[in-house]
């Protein structure tokens, strides 16, 4: 490899690593395992300047002068440091109030994910407990920053954190979530209970004060200013269409704009009636969408009651698929996939494995009200977080040997989430779904994703109100009224990530229709998956040159 660019991508990978000790330490490497992100205004601006330098020494070397993979290395570089940087200029510390993926909500998430597997890494959790009460604090006066300019998140947002630490404070100290992390093997009886004390101590002297701190500063300073439910999105901000603009190039590493992206759902959702009413009449038999969507909705024989069940139910749908993939993928991932519930986080989501194989991949499934999740949508669920989704697109790329190591664990959203919607169309090719009823639950999902095309930008760039984005999506998805208010609070908090998902899929079929339109017989959907995912994630637009080098690898002269 060019030496050059080989030393950037190593440094590059060492200071993410550096820069983010929980990253790191998920990943299994303990190094900084006594440390905790820094969140300050002064650390987001040495972010800031180390991400612009890194990219512009990748646009300094001549692709001219370099290899096929390493011209692909310098545009992955390029692309996420300049992004990421682009992204931290707007600030967004200042709004992050957020009662779904704030840290409240996945701290307890992430606890017991820790792979903590010797005395010294027990030893290193207490030093980190205590710097994670230093980075609440630090939250808190980004929160303040955005006071003092004129920027402040969504009131109703504000209201439910607010909610969720005091639920949080009730816990009793021996029951905190926090404590809920692996134990060491060599640990006896003994020494579990007295490192679970120290843990319980700083819990209580250092990490409850610092979330108190911060529940008064919501209640006290930030809900008199925060802004209504009518003026959630981020566009009533004065700098709200710049920060806009950024986060959509970020999430779908495309040159788009809102109003094209919130025409596109649109499209999408006239699409889906088409197909809702084929499989409403062999189902439901009924062809009016209303009608179709109230079923969905509303059937308490269509949900389910109880977190085992979904669990059970996730679990056989990843048993069909484990067992089907070698027949649709070249290379498979060593690590495995398992299931596990949680009571706070999104709906669904996925871990990736430790490096070190102390830890598999996970498929999170949030069982704190099971009735929200409809037994039709479960399946499409788990293709999507595990197999064939999430899991063979991040288990794979972290078991590549050839690429540098922070494409590896790169973080392009439109590729991450459009590979996981795509496959959930996917499964239905690999003839995974097991009744026509599932396959509506395909169908509920991919309502989901068009409909967050449109309300994503309608609440950021159109000045929707929180209600106006619920009450549509409620016209166009058959989703639990409670999960929808929670996906539309989502992309409050997370302006245009949710683009990412139909985006990144449609294009991942415009790429895939492309070659086997260019290839023609000779078409391999073995091969073509394997070019998808063995590059590691890509920008969409470099992705369509890998396809585009392997069909012309493949086909005839």
């Amino acid at each position: 490899m060019n030496e050059s660019l080989r030393a950037i991508g190593e440094e590059y990978w060492e200071y993410q690593l550096e820069t983010s000790p929980l990253t790191a330490l998920m990943l299994g490497d303990h190094r900084y395992g006594d440390r905790f992100d820094e969140q300050s205004r002064e650390a987001e601006d040495r972010n800031i300047a180390a991400l612009r330098d890194f990219a512009a020494r990748a646009e300094a070397i001549d692709p001219a002068d370099l290899e096929t993979e390493e011209r692909i290395t310098r545009e992955v570089l390029m692309f996420e440091a300049s992004t990421n940087a682009a992204g931290a200029e707007t600030r967004q510390a200042e709004l992050a109030v957020n009662h779904v993926v704030g840290f409240q909500a996945m701290m307890p998430v992430i606890a017991p994910q820790l792979p903590i597997e010797t005395s010294e890494h027990a030893e290193q959790l207490i030093v980190m407990y205590g710097e994670m009460a230093r980075g609440l604090d630090e939250m808190s006066e980004r929160i303040r920053e955005g006071i003092e300019s004129g920027r402040t998140p969504p009131r109703y947002a504000v209201g439910e954190t607010i909610k969720q630490l005091d639920a949080f404070a009730a816990i009793p100290i021996d029951q905190d979530p926090l404590l809920a992390t692996r134990v060491p093997a060599e640990f006896d009886e003994g020494a579990t209970g007295a490192w679970k004390e120290r843990l319980a101590g700083v819990i209580e002297t250092a990490i409850r004060p610092a979330l108190g701190r911060y529940r008064d500063l919501l209640e006290q300073h930030v809900m008199p200013v925060a802004r209504p439910e009518e003026r959630s999105g981020v566009g009533w901000l004065a700098d709200g269409e710049e920060l806009y603009a950024r986060a959509i190039h970020q999430h779908t590493s495309l040159a788009m704009d809102a109003t094209e992206i919130h025409e596109i759902g649109m499209q999408a959702i006239e699409r889906l009636a088409d197909e809702y009413r084929v499989l409403g009449s062999k189902v439901l038999g009924t062809q009016n969408l209303g009608d179709i969507f109230s079923r969905l909705r509303d059937d308490p024989d269509l949900h389910f009651q109880t977190g085992p069940e979904i669990v059970a139910a996730s679990e056989a749908a990843m048993a069909k698929a484990k067992a089907a993939m070698g027949d649709w993928f070249g290379r498979l991932p060593v690590a495995d996939c398992g299931v596990a519930e949680v009571q706070s986080g999104p709906v669904a989501f996925y871990f990736p494995p430790a490096l070190d194989g102390s830890r598999p991949g996970n498929f999170f499934i949030n069982t704190s009200d099971p009735t929200k999740t409809g037994r039709f949508e479960i399946e499409a669920l788990a293709y999507h977080e595990g197999i064939p989704g999430h899991h063979l697109q991040l288990a794979i790329s972290q078991e590549l040997e050839d690429l540098p190591e922070f494409r590896k664990h790169a973080g392009i959203t439109a590729f991450a989430e459009g590979w996981g919607l795509y496959t959930e169309r996917l499964a239905d090719e690999m003839d995974l779904y097991t009744s026509d009823l599932d396959r509506i639950g395909m169908l509920s999902l991919d309502s989901m994703r068009a409909g967050r095309l449109v309300v994503d930008t309608g609440i950021h760039a159109m000045g929707w109100s929180r209600q106006q984005a619920i009450e549509f999506l409620a016209r166009n998805a058959p989703m639990s009224l409670g999960n929808i208010e929670d996906e539309i609070d989502r992309y409050i908090g997370m302006p245009g990530q949710a683009l990412a998902y139909m985006i990144g899929r449609l294009e991942i079929q415009r790429i895939r229709s492309d070659a086997e339109e260019r290839m023609g017989d000779n078409f391999d959907i073995q091969g073509f998956h394997d070019a998808v995912l063995t590059h590691g994630m890509l920008p969409l637009e470099v992705l369509a040159g890998v396809v585009e080098e392997w069909t012309a690898g493949v086909r005839p002269a």
